[in-house]
């Protein structure tokens, strides 16, 4: 017999049964080719799986081509980076032991890693803490998220902005380094990077939460939620509120508790032991709103299941009775639409055919980010109201975009276009779209084809304007934001406008034209017709931008 010839056969590692049940074969074959360090097409054809031919092309190309998660080498089938970060959400979503999810975790961090290793030793750094804050931030950040590919331009700058938050650390203090230090040492606009960290920390839509220590000269420290840090400062605020309401109630010479003595008696127990003396005024400001952020999580727990948890609730009811500026507001909105979504459904039980009322559940349900509910809906909404098709699939559009899946919201806008060719809006949403896909050609070539035909639509020039500013083409942005204003000063966005020539204007280093845009974008803000929230994030990067500006003079 020639042994050479035997072939060892593979032994492979198939799905558990809870997602065989299932039937979903992209997790399948996800599961597969994770697991199995390559497949072929066979495997997939075999039991226990035995996919049909017709499915399995079906599902192979959808992972491949429209998602990459996957890549076939040599008729051999891998998972990539992004297939690696899919499979560990798609695990979350079956009842699986702890310990499946805990062993994808740890191959994932693993790879992550040896990656970072890499980057520290490009970098040279050496600082152990450091590079562990840099490893928690990339970890629970992972470039593959869609919605962190929209604000970063390359994974290599988006490393360096987590480097520059690992760095500004608390825990630092009093060491520090400026954005434009930070810009000149590694390499990295230092507009892009002042935008991405403004993006982390202020906005919402990320994955975590940052906090940010404010001191004086525009010098920041940034420490991440749930991190040992942010933990210890919970306990104690937590213990002080608590400390202050039963003593309160068991002797009345203790005063009651007020927001001030609070604060007081937090930074006397935190200042000199997890955070330096020095950040005690920057402390004070923060508390406050510390406070609140507190009180927001504890209320929003619904269900108080003994005695100690109805005491607590009291003792931060009371705390939520302080008004801090217009967070107070905001916060209890997202509280308010959680009991809203229940008032909602009783009525669509009672005007089954009130469209008005779908519309608001879909608009609660996207601000708190519950977005697989949102797709659930609008697919409802498509077979109830079948006349309001291009609405309702332009906000599934957009919410595909948020979770992820921006090449799906793109499908949905050219079927759009071909169904309503006259919809010339359509035509500027997929330049957007194709933006957010980092395609330049094809979204500059877009919204010039619609500037052709509708050239007195203020509108698209300022589309246009806000892409080449993505590509760092500043100059030929500010040619369109100029017609933006010969064709319509008065239009409901022109604010917007202006703060985005004033960025452009500070990058090409005109700093005089760009404090007159940024403050005239700031005057006519509150003339315009949009929501608060966006006229706050206009003001928080213009505001950024002017503070940058005065710090290059000073340097000057």
């Amino acid at each position: 017999m020639n042994y050479l010839r035997i072939k060892k056969k593979r032994k492979l590692s198939y799905p558990p049964d809870i997602l065989l049940r299932k039937r979903n074969y992209d997790h399948w074959i996800l599961w597969m080719v994770y697991n199995n360090n390559f497949c072929i097409w066979s495997d997939f054809l075999a039991k226990p799986l035995s996919i049909n031919q017709s499915s399995l092309s079906k599902n192979m190309n959808f992972l491949i081509e429209k998602k990459n998660f996957i890549r076939k080498e040599n008729k051999e089938y891998r998972i990539t980076k992004a297939g690696k970060v899919e499979y560990t959400n798609m695990l979350r979503q079956y009842d699986l032991d702890r310990q499946s999810i805990l062993d994808a975790e740890s191959k994932r961090i693993k790879e992550i890693t040896q990656k970072t290793n890499k980057f520290f030793t490009n970098f040279h750094i050496e600082d152990k803490n450091i590079k562990f804050r840099y490893l928690n931030n990339v970890i629970k950040l992972p470039y593959e998220n869609e919605k962190i590919k929209f604000t970063f331009d390359s994974e290599d700058n988006f490393n360096k902005v987590l480097l520059f938050l690992s760095i500004n650390h608390p825990n630092k203090f009093p060491d520090y380094i400026s954005p434009k230090d930070f810009s000149e040492k590694y390499g990295i606009n230092e507009t892009k990077l002042n935008f991405a960290v403004l993006r982390i920390v202020e906005d919402t839509i990320y994955p975590i939460k940052f906090f940010k220590l404010e001191l004086e000269n525009n010098v920041n420290y940034y420490f991440q939620v749930n991190e040992k840090l942010e933990k210890i400062l919970n306990a104690i605020v937590e213990e002080q509120v608590a400390k202050f309401t039963y003593l309160y109630n068991l002797s009345e010479g203790t005063p009651k508790l007020t927001l001030e003595l609070a604060v007081d008696a937090i930074l006397d127990e935190i200042c000199g032991t997890i955070f330096s003396n020095g950040l005690r005024k920057a402390l004070k400001r923060f508390l406050p709103d510390y406070i609140h952020y507190l009180a927001y999580k504890i209320e929003k727990k619904k269900v108080l299941r003994d005695s100690y948890d109805k005491l607590e609730g009291l003792i931060w009811q009371e705390i939520q009775a302080y008004k801090f500026d217009n967070k107070q507001e905001e916060l209890s909105q997202k509280i308010r639409n959680e009991e809203a979504l229940h008032l909602i459904d009783k009525e669509i039980s009672s005007n089954p055919k009130k469209i008005e009322l779908y519309y608001s559940k879909s608009k609660i349900l996207i601000d708190l980010n519950e977005y697989r509910e949102v797709i659930v809906l609008l697919d409802t909404m498509l077979e109830i109201f079948p006349q309001e098709e291009k609405n309702i699939q332009m906000i599934k559009a957009y919410v595909l975009k948020e979770m992820r899946n921006t090449e799906a919201g793109l499908e949905i806008i050219n079927r759009l276009i071909e169904i309503y060719p006259e919809e010339k809006d359509l035509l500027n949403y997929k330049a957007c779209w194709l933006q957010y896909l980092n395609k330049k050609e094809d979204s500059l070539e877009t919204i010039q084809s619609l500037i052709n035909q509708v050239p007195d639509n203020a509108l698209y020039y300022d589309t246009k304007g806000e892409i080449l500013m993505f590509f760092d083409d500043y100059k030929q942005a500010l040619e369109q934001f100029q017609k933006v204003r010969e064709l319509d000063k008065e239009s409901w966005f022109i604010y917007q406008t202006y703060i985005k020539m004033g960025i452009c204007y500070k990058v090409l280093g005109n700093f005089r034209e760009a404090v007159v845009y940024l403050n005239k974008g700031k005057g006519f803000k509150n003339k315009a017709l949009s929501d608060l929230e966006t006229k706050r994030k206009w003001e928080i990067i213009a505001d950024l931008i002017l503070a940058e500006i005065e710090q290059l003079k000073l340097d000057l």
